[in-house]
C-alpha cells in the first residue's frame, strides 16, 4: 500500500507551510498503519495550467502523475484562501481532469481503486467549503473516498495564528487525522482485493 501526498501551499520548499505540517502529522499516521509514501510539494515543480496529461515546455505535471498513478491512496494537503483551496490544489485538479480520458481495457478510469483524503489548514471558517469542492472534483474524476477523509484546522475568525505555530496539536485535530489515515487505508485495501467492476 502506498500514499502520496502533494501539498498544495503556495509557498516554494524551503519555506515554512502549515499545509505541510498537517500533511506530515497525516503522514506519520498511514506509516503507523504499513504504509508507505511520499511527499511533494507542488509549488517547487513547474506545473503549467490546462487539463492535458503533457502541456510542453518543461511541464513537470507528467512526472508527478507517474506518482500518482503508483499510488493506491492521494493526499492533498491545502490552505484556504479567500475560502477556497488554494490555486495550486484547484491546478492539481484541473491537471488531473485530463485522466477522463484515460481508462483501462474494461472502460475503468485509471483512477477507479484509488482512494483520495483532504487535508486542510486556515485561519478562518471555510474547511467543510473546500472539502466539499475538493470531494466532488476528486470523486468526478474517480477517486473513492473513506467516510472522514478530511481532517483540518482553522482558527478564530480574524486571527492571525497558524497552525504551525501552535504549541501542541489540539486532540480534535489529532483524532480526525487518525480516522482520515485508518479509514483511508481501510477503503483502499478493500479496493485492491476487491476492484469496481468494468463500466
Amino acid at each position: 500500500m502506498r500514499v502520496l501526498s502533494l501539498v498544495c501551499t503556495l509557498n516554494a520548499s524551503p519555506a515554512r507551510s502549515s499545509s505541510h505540517l498537517l500533511s506530515d502529522q497525516v503522514m506519520r499516521e498511514f506509516e503507523k498503519l504499513g504504509v508507505t509514501g511520499e511527499t511533494v510539494r507542488v509549488a517547487d515543480h513547474h506545473v503549467p495550467p490546462g487539463v492535458g496529461i503533457d502541456m510542453g515546455g518543461g511541464d513537470e505535471w507528467p512526472a508527478l502523475r507517474e506518482k500518482v498513478m503508483a499510488a493506491d491512496v492521494l493526499l492533498l494537503a491545502t490552505p484556504i484562501w479567500l475560502g477556497h483551496a488554494s490555486s495550486i490544489c484547484q491546478r492539481v485538479l484541473e491537471r488531473l481532469d485530463a485522466e477522463l480520458s484515460e481508462t483501462d481495457d474494461e472502460g475503468r478510469l485509471l483512477t477507479y481503486g484509488k482512494v483520495a483524503a483532504l487535508a486542510v489548514v486556515g485561519n478562518e471558517d471555510g474547511a467543510h467549503k473546500v472539502s466539499a469542492d475538493v470531494f466532488q472534483g476528486l470523486n468526478d474524476l474517480g477517486f473513492s473516498l473513506a467516510p472522514g477523509a478530511v481532517t483540518y484546522w482553522v482558527g478564530e475568525a480574524k486571527h492571525g495564528t497558524d497552525y504551525q505555530d501552535l504549541d501542541a496539536t489540539p486532540d480534535e485535530v489529532a483524532s480526525t487525522t487518525r480516522t482520515l489515515a485508518v479509514n483511508t487505508h481501510h477503503l483502499a485495501v478493500l479496493l485492491s482485493e476487491r476492484p469496481y467492476p468494468p463500466s
